[in-house]
């Protein structure tokens, strides 16, 4: 069965259906919507007292659902200054350190930075021998993204790709998964130097959302696209640590890369740690 799921991902045309489900998503349906969203909070358990609105029917669609925000208070930000906290809820795939410009996805699978991040070299370049972290959020997890720390942003890149599932049976059969899929990656400058956030897309993931630019795909294109950001004045784009950065429109996977020398992360995160917005992930190096 393992090897017919990774079968049909090759053969099914993932992009319309992706589009598809992020038309119906977005459709205000009545009582139809209500009813999905029911059964999809039965289906994966999901802690609707934690949301800031716990009834169905407080959402118009399902994508009002599925980017829900929470009360306040249920994310509480860990504010330690030497801390880098958790940017979302998911669970740790893989983390470490960053070795000849490789990241590893899963055992026997690495994959390239550089294509991760782009294409660019110089656009690596800063995060060679560094740390990598990648995140897996499960369709039952909250789905806005945070900021680890303080930061302006630099960039930020689309870079076009297919739309694999990124689950762990994919990440474990299909090479490259996370640098062939479509993305969107962020560069910030930070006190540990410049981050990399990237936002990467999946099978039925129909929307990557910043809060700077709104909806950054859909549309897909063809090409990679860059915009770049003014690091002071008016127009200069600051986001405090825990902030609100982007969201999906139905889960994916977030990765981040720091410099060499910057953080080391915390002895209980590991692969398959479970993650939680705003907790601690990483202690900030001294001479950082």
């Amino acid at each position: 069965m393992d090897k017919l799921k990774i079968a049909l991902q090759y053969i099914l045309p993932k992009h319309l259906i992706s589009r598809l489900v992020g038309y119906l998503a977005a459709a205000r349906l009545g009582f139809i919507s209500h009813a999905l969203i029911n059964l999809f909070i039965k289906a994966f358990r999901i802690n609707m007292a934690e949301a800031q609105f716990e009834k169905a029917s407080d959402y118009s669609n399902f994508n009002e659902f599925f980017t829900r925000p929470l009360k306040e208070g249920m994310r509480p930000l860990n504010q330690d200054p030497s801390i880098v906290a958790h940017p979302v809820d998911g669970a740790i795939s893989q983390l470490g350190a960053i070795v000849d410009g490789k990241l590893i996805q899963a055992k026997n699978h690495n994959y390239s930075l550089q294509a991760l991040l782009g294409g660019d070299a110089a656009t690596a370049a800063p995060f060679a021998g560094g740390e990598f972290a990648c995140i897996y959020l499960a369709p039952k997890d909250y789905h806005r993204i945070h900021m680890p720390v303080a930061g302006t942003l630099r960039e930020m890149i689309y870079v076009p790709g297919d739309l694999f599932s990124v689950n762990p049976l994919t990440a474990e059969n299909v090479p490259d998964l996370f640098a062939r899929n479509e993305r969107v990656v962020t560069i910030f400058d930070t006190e540990l130097g410049p981050m990399a956030l990237v936002l990467v897309g999946a099978t039925i993931v129909a929307s990557i959302e910043t809060v700077w630019a709104g909806t950054v795909t859909p549309p897909a294109g063809k090409d990679v696209f860059r915009w770049t950001y003014p690091a002071s004045g008016p127009q200069a784009i600051q986001l405090e640590k825990g902030a609100e950065m982007g969201r999906f429109k139905l889960g994916s996977t977030v990765i981040l890369a720091f410099p060499a020398g910057q953080v080391e992360f915390l002895p209980n995160q590991y692969p398959t740690s479970v993650t939680r917005m705003g907790e601690a992930f990483a202690r900030i190096c001294k001479n950082s």
